[in-house]
């Protein structure tokens, strides 16, 4: 399906971050987070670009740090929050990260002064979310992928959504073409 923006609608962008991410690498491709804001602020009236994602504590070094210092001053608004780590039933630790009360927060309160929600996420968690902003007469397109195995977007959220887009649709306009540059989140991966 073909995106549908109009030159004046206000468009804000909810990327749940780890949900993203993870989509990406089953398609097999990185993200240029650049490139990304890039193609929705030619789409519309571009006025936020939030993105979320969790970040343990207590470590001397998050391989998800140079990423959001690099989104956080190249254009997006970053929620953060830091991870819990309990012990469950069976006595594992496990880590818990879920930003989905932020991102629905957000959206919600920046509903009045959009035209156009992008969430990029397949989370059918967030279909009343959807459907709560649509009322308030918001168009909403949901990012994410059905060609990876199995699909990462949940069907309820699909068919809530005005408009599904196919990440992998997207990948010649947003995948990382070349390893990135020093100040770029992601160098760390290549060896020079």
């Amino acid at each position: 399906m073909t995106m549908v923006f109009y030159s004046q609608e206000r468009v804000g962008l909810f990327i749940d971050g780890s949900n993203l991410y993870a989509a990406a690498r089953a398609l097999n491709f990185d993200i240029d987070y650049k490139r990304l804001l890039e193609l929705f602020a030619k789409k519309g009236r571009l006025i936020r670009a939030f993105y979320y994602t969790a970040l343990v504590e207590d470590q001397e070094y998050s391989p998800i740090r140079p990423l959001v210092d690099w989104l956080d001053y190249n254009g997006y608004t970053m929620v953060t929050k830091p991870t819990k780590e309990f012990t469950d039933a069976t006595g594992r630790r496990k880590i818990k990260g879920n930003m989905d009360i932020e991102l629905a927060i957000d959206v919600m309160e920046m509903a009045q002064y959009l035209d156009h929600v992008v969430l990029f996420s397949g989370d059918g968690d967030f279909r009343r979310l959807v459907e709560a902003v649509q009322r308030k007469g918001v168009r909403v397109t949901v990012v994410s992928t059905v060609r990876s195995q199995p699909p990462m977007v949940a069907d309820e959220l699909r068919r809530q959504a005005d408009t599904f887009v196919e990440l992998l649709d997207l990948e010649e306009a947003i995948a990382r073409s070349t390893p990135p540059h020093r100040d770029e989140p992601g160098f760390e991966d290549f060896d020079d």
